[in-house]
């Protein structure tokens, strides 16, 4: 464990908060730095680091949470396959929960449908193989860390033959969200906490336009105590420095290229398409669709699909917070009739959400 308590070290966490204290001092105004990932937020939170800043840094949450970006239409379409007759839909847990018009698929696996939860998209394909006569569907929610492994599912259900095996496509691309948001007049913001594991992936690269267009710093940060101090240490000094680049601080695992099987994996089976976001609505270029050669394996194409709506829950604010336009606390629903107990939104419902941290940590 030695190697991790040095990340959790209190002597260096304090020598890192005094650095970051004796830098801010040094800025002109208060600065607003966003994270974008959903184990930032709830680290940050655990970690007691908003109380640890000073009063010139503001930090805010982003859309790091696929679970909460993922739309009511999104949400409806699972829960109206795993009605159909001969179908299961197989999901990661935090989706079972997350409420659409048409009720959640967790209610829809009470109710008899049929659902069920899993840890691998291994384990939809496995079931298909085992199971010819049902039509099996994956749910396909994630960032680029989870999308590989929705595509290496459709490859491994092509080398088996399978033609009951169906991927519903929900997955995002991080950093044209990224981009939308430093677009957005609504939205202001002076530096970025990049994810960890979606650039272990795609590449610190990916965020050369926060750089060179927007003029903006932007930190690749790892998930324990130190390393989030030190990734703001990294954007204080780049602010008071008006500097503006891409930097790592998670070079345990990241690099600038990135990890070229998976994306290998990524660009064989998919194909990148505009899609909506909760809160953010159309993004071009920021969703995966299912390429054509491998069009048998598309649930959307398979299955006659109803249109819904994405029409918000009356009252929440989900969308705003995704934004950082507002904390989970300034939603009226918050805590009251919103719960992890009773979640109203997205937000509320995953662990790594916005509103359930803040529920938890806050």
């Amino acid at each position: 464990m030695k190697y991790i308590d040095e990340f959790r070290n209190p002597e260096i966490a304090k020598k890192l908060i005094a650095k970051i204290h004796n830098s801010a001092k040094k800025l002109p105004e208060q600065k607003t730095i966003m994270e974008i990932c959903g184990g930032h937020t709830v680290a940050l939170f655990k970690f007691g680091i908003h109380a640890l800043l000073p009063e010139k840094i503001n930090l805010v949450s982003g859309p790091g949470c696929p679970v909460c970006v993922t739309t009511n239409k999104t949400i409806d379409k699972s829960v109206w396959l795993a009605k159909q007759p001969g179908v299961k839909v197989f999901s990661f847990g935090d989706m079972m929960r997350v409420p659409g018009s048409l009720g959640t698929l967790a209610d829809a696996a009470s109710a008899g449908e049929k659902v069920r939860m899993i840890y691998s998209p291994m384990q939809a394909v496995d079931f298909a193989e085992k199971n010819p006569d049902e039509k099996c569907v994956l749910f396909g929610v994630g960032f680029e860390t989870t999308v590989p492994t929705h595509a290496a599912a459709v490859l491994a259900a092509k080398k088996l033959g399978l033609k009951n095996f169906f991927l519903l496509s929900a997955g995002k691309l991080t950093p044209p969200a990224m981009h939308a948001l430093l677009e957005d007049e609504k939205v202001k913001l002076d530096a970025f906490i990049a994810p960890g594991h979606v650039t272990t992936i795609i590449g610190a690269d990916a965020y050369k336009f926060i750089e060179e267009e927007f003029k903006k710093p932007c930190v690749v940060s790892g998930f324990e105590l130190c390393d989030l101090l030190e990734s703001l240490l990294k954007i204080i000094d780049q602010l008071v420095n008006n500097e503006h680049k891409v930097e790592i601080q998670y070079t345990r695992t990241v690099t600038f290229e990135g990890n070229k099987k998976a994306q290998e994996i990524i660009d064989e089976v998919l194909k990148v398409a505009d899609t909506n976001w909760r809160g953010l609505g159309l993004i071009p270029k920021s969703g995966f669709k299912v390429a054509e050669a491998f069009a048998e394996f598309n649930a959307e194409t398979f299955f006659n699909i109803p249109d819904f709506s994405d029409e918000e829950p009356t009252g929440c604010r989900c969308g705003d917070v995704l934004k950082g336009i507002c904390v989970p606390e300034e939603c009226g629903l918050f805590g009251k009739k919103c719960t992890p107990e009773h979640p109203v939104g997205p937000c509320m419902v995953s662990s790594e959400g916005s509103c359930g941290a803040h529920y938890r940590f806050g």
